[in-house]
């Protein structure tokens, strides 16, 4: 009977990986790309909507306030920073800066919770009242799934950082691309952005 022969010891490997190298990775391009179809084919609906009325939104309707937006945007976009500062500590296992960092994060995720909920009290139209309406209440819904999606498993992970689970591996990698999605998050709002709050005041 033949004994199995070993030609090597893979015990010294590395038991995680980042960027292409770990398999969730593709797992989250995979998302990009259905998401990012869902965002078009509802910015479609919107552009294929907006060309059936003579007004843009339809009288007697005013366009959105812009400043519960407005703000979300820009809280938005200064949440970057500490995202890419916790994507670069969670690659570099720096795990007492990353526990900060996704604590951060946390707080900025729950103020752009409030301010979303204030954007839809802004839209000065309900979703029943026309096809404008339904269509910016969907967009903007569409895109607080996403954003509560990942904000939610912010909240996750920063829970499993803290504790015994925050010396594996692999949840450095999970937030990482964690990391990596929340820019999705931000960078699909702001097209969303300028057809609910700008185009309306350029086209009417």
């Amino acid at each position: 009977m033949l004994q199995p022969r070993f030609t090597g010891d893979l015990a010294k490997l590395h038991t995680h990986g980042f960027s292409h190298r770990a398999l969730t990775w593709w797992g989250i391009i995979a998302f990009f790309l259905i998401e990012g179809t869902a965002f078009l084919m509802a910015i479609a609906s919107y552009f294929f909507l907006m060309n059936q009325e003579q007004m843009w939104p339809p009288a007697p309707f005013e366009p959105p306030d812009l400043l519960a937006g407005t703000l979300f945007t820009i809280l938005m976009l200064l949440s970057e920073i500490p995202n890419t500062a916790a994507k670069h500590a969670a690659e570099k296992g720096q795990l007492r800066l990353l526990r900060r960092l996704l604590l951060v994060h946390v707080a900025i995720g729950a103020v752009l919770l409030g301010l979303r909920g204030w954007e839809f009290a802004s839209l000065n139209v309900l979703w029943y009242d026309n096809a404008y309406g339904s269509i910016i209440w969907a967009l903007l819904l569409l895109h607080a799934v996403h954003f509560i999606t990942d904000w939610v498993d912010t909240i996750v992970l920063t829970g499993l950082m803290h504790g015994k689970h925050g010396l594996e591996g692999r949840r450095f990698v999970d937030t990482s691309e964690n990391c990596m999605y929340w820019r999705f998050v931000w960078l699909s709002w702001l097209p969303i952005y300028v057809l609910i709050y700008w185009l309306p005041r350029w086209v009417s």
